[in-house]
């Protein structure tokens, strides 16, 4: 099997079921080393019965969100940079290209994880406060309840035939999987697999490595 580009080595495959308590995500990764890998990804999200969970693309990170309580106020928020915009296009064009069936599609409230969705080219996006950055402007317990909020997301299975997206933030992640998350990049997505009210990890990927995974689906 013909080894693929380098760049496509930050994808990883995580084996075991993933319970809905972050303490308990199992570990045992690989790396994606060959074709064949890519190609079985791009099988499965091709079957449906997934949930790809995405943080916003890149963003500038010299700006911040200085009126979080005014969400309709786009220019106090830290937005999408034009390398956060050229990879939030490109994912959503290996989507369609590599044949993956997108169902419902929900972001934060924020405008960098909206605008992902939007130009990405997904269609009926929902906006919750279940994906939106809570941080220190809502109440602990508030942050508790979108992490179950989001864990239970990645528990429901799509219609059938479907992927269903969300697009989060850094914190929201961790808070909901765990420290083993801690890493995760701007535009990075974890594909998940509902299974019997839990879930499983399939993979993560970057998103700069969407295309490579449509060009693995064409072979």
């Amino acid at each position: 099997m013909k080894p693929i580009p380098s760049a496509f080595i930050a994808l990883a495959i995580l084996a075991g079921g993933v319970p809905s308590a972050p303490a308990q995500i199992a570990q045992g990764s690989h790396a994606i080393a060959s074709l064949g890998d890519a190609k079985a990804i791009a099988a499965s999200l091709r079957a449906g019965g997934n949930v790809i969970l995405v943080r916003h693309g890149a963003t500038f990170s010299d700006r911040a969100d200085t009126e979080p309580f005014n969400l309709a106020d786009v220019s106090k928020q830290r937005n999408l940079n034009d390398k956060g915009k050229e990879l939030a296009r490109a994912f959503g064009a290996a989507i369609r290209s590599a044949g993956v069936p997108v169902g419902e599609v929900y972001t934060s409230q924020f405008n960098r994880a909206y605008e992902t969705a939007v130009l990405a080219g997904f269609q009926y996006i929902e906006t919750t406060a279940d994906l939106s950055e809570g941080g220190l402007v809502v109440t602990p317990n508030e942050n508790t309840r979108r992490a179950k909020a989001l864990r239970d997301m990645l528990a429901t299975p799509p219609k059938a035939g479907d992927n269903n997206i969300l697009i989060t933030h850094k914190p929201n992640i961790v808070d909901a999987l765990g420290n083993d998350w801690f890493d995760v990049r701007e535009g990075e997505a974890s594909i998940f697999k509902p299974e019997g009210g839990k879930y499983r990890l399939v993979a993560r990927v970057q998103m700069e490595d969407w295309p490579l995974m449509a060009a693995a689906a064409a072979h």
